[in-house]
């Protein structure tokens, strides 16, 4: 049986939510809202990855229902990822790096099984990282509207519980160590790349470019005592281990605690038997 639950978030986005809904601070909302936009096609990119490998392959049963699962958690996250995108397009932020993440997608789509399960290995290992820092360190959005901050922990609740699906996958299709981290390194350059310029977009469309305000707040985010480059470094590096497994860190108690606290915010959709 499945260990993954599909969810549905109790937060309506229909009513908008502030310009700069994280506290006021331009640099971490425009940072987080750009993660938001490329998340609808990244998340379509992962279903169609794993759905592409072939049922011959996937011979466990229990992976056989996870993946089901995290196809599902997936589609539930590009849903609500798709509503808040749209209340950005209000307020006039336009998603600057669509059209060249799409063509590369097209690209990817062209690849063989193992090459485009290994990209999205890579891609999960960054969501992970970036929702177990929402979770351990709750000062990064303690600050925002509650129906964002309820979003953005409801994400990475369900990307921590589904961060090893992909990993499983990958090797159950026989992917090797050279692969992953050869395309680790590529996803690692495109992805920040993508995310900053996005980023810039946005503050530019926001008016806060080049305020003094903005790159030192952008500097408090990554290097600050609990910043972003600091709590990346060691799983960054722990990926490129031969012995690497999402699972080596059990971050699960901080899951279980969100769930636990937050049983009015979300209802079991559907869980997968075997």
């Amino acid at each position: 049986m499945s260990s993954l639950t599909v969810r549905k978030l109790d937060v309506d986005l229909a009513q908008g939510f502030g310009r700069r809904w994280l506290g006021g601070d331009a640099y971490r909302t425009q940072f987080f809202n750009a993660l938001s936009m490329t998340f609808p096609i990244g998340e379509q990119m992962f279903i169609d990855s794993l759905r592409a490998i072939p049922d011959a392959l996937l011979a466990d049963p229990v992976l056989r229902a996870e993946v089901k699962d995290f196809v599902g958690q997936e589609a539930t996250h590009r849903y609500m990822h798709i509503q808040y995108n749209a209340e950005l397009e209000r307020q006039g932020l336009s998603f600057v790096t669509e059209k060249r993440i799409l063509r590369r997608v097209r690209r990817i789509d062209g690849f063989g099984v193992r090459n485009r399960v290994a990209i999205t290995c890579a891609l999960e290992h960054y969501t992970a990282m970036l929702a177990d820092g929402v979770l351990r360190h709750p000062e990064w959005i303690a600050d925002a509207e509650p129906a964002l901050r309820r979003l953005w922990e409801w994400h990475a609740v369900e990307e921590l519980e589904h961060k090893a699906v992909a990993f499983d996958a990958y090797r159950a299709a026989g992917g090797g160590y050279w692969r992953r981290v050869l395309w680790f390194l590529h996803v690692s350059l495109v992805f920040w790349f993508d995310n900053f310029w996005q980023t810039a977009h946005n503050l530019h469309r926001d008016g806060a470019l080049w305020k003094i305000g903005t790159w030192a707040s952008a500097a408090r985010t990554w290097f600050g005592r609990r910043g972003l480059a600091w709590h990346m470094a060691g799983p960054v590096l722990a990926y490129f281990s031969p012995s690497f497994h999402p699972w080596q860190h059990d971050n699960r108690a901080l899951l279980k605690t969100w769930l636990d606290s937050n049983s009015d915010a979300y209802r079991a959709v559907r869980t997968t038997a075997p």
